[in-house]
């Protein structure tokens, strides 16, 4: 039998691949709890998110009249939890949704399958058939949101140069630049990009400037994981540092001012 073959035992199945077939999900469970404990937590603070003219990404943009920084006030004070609430489930369900996290979640949280070769831990295989997976079939409409958000933290980089004292750059202003520039990356070499600008072509020939945009975003798309996961911690970071800074943990310098 080949390396990767499987073979059943009473009760179980097991594998008879004898490389560490096991670490990459378990770095990529490690890697994303990380994530969700931090962001949930920084949700739940409802504080230290706004030192101007930062703002952080998990709660940009700023809806309820309770905010900090009132970005667009939609939301009266009627609405008394954190702010970040109100927005987090775009961005959110566009990563639970994405092509790339569904293949990495369902192998390291629930192990279908947690490899090639490798049995999956459930008995039946149902797809995305059920609900909550039906849910995946709306990542194309959470792409159009993402794209809203990605013009929303732009804007937020821009205020970046504006500080109270007048226009300057702090290093807070790369780390807000930096972490859109990531997200863009992210968002742009989305499976639902490609398609939005490739798809339904019969030749491509016949519609130049989609065929260049679909040539694009195809060349993003080959890293597309890696966008995945530097955008995911960046915007991680990006939350933390302005955090820090604002509780005056540390200082933000200034490079131009």
């Amino acid at each position: 039998m080949s390396a990767g073959t499987t073979v059943s035992h009473p009760g179980r199945a097991r594998t008879l691949r004898r490389d560490a077939w096991w670490v990459s999900p378990l770095l990529v469970f490690l890697g994303l709890s990380a994530f969700i404990v931090y962001s949930t937590w920084a949700a739940f603070q409802n504080g230290n998110y706004f030192w101007d003219p930062y703002l952080s990404p998990f709660y940009s943009p700023c809806i309820s009249a309770n905010c900090e920084h009132i970005s667009f006030p939609l939301i009266g004070r009627w609405w008394t939890l954190s702010p970040a609430f109100l927005i987090l489930w775009a961005p959110g369900g566009f990563r639970v949704t994405c092509y790339y996290y569904r293949k990495a979640y369902y192998r390291s949280f629930f192990g279908s399958p947690p490899a090639c070769a490798v049995p999956d831990r459930r008995g039946v295989y149902v797809g995305e058939t059920r609900f909550p997976l039906l849910i995946q079939n709306l990542h194309r409409y959470f792409f159009y949101l993402a794209v809203v958000f990605i013009g929303l933290l732009t804007w937020d980089a821009v205020k970046a140069f504006n500080f109270p004292e007048g226009f300057g750059i702090g290093v807070g202003t790369m780390v807000l630049w930096a972490n859109v520039s990531l997200l863009s990356l992210y968002t742009f070499s989305c499976h639902s990009c490609r398609h939005l600008c490739g798809g339904g072509l019969d030749v491509l020939s016949k519609a130049p400037v989609r065929y260049r945009l679909w040539r694009w975003v195809s060349a993003l798309n080959h890293r597309h994981q890696l966008f995945a996961w530097l955008s995911l911690f960046g915007v991680g970071l990006t939350d933390l540092y302005v955090r820090l800074v604002s509780m005056g943990v540390i200082h933000d310098f200034h490079i131009i001012f």
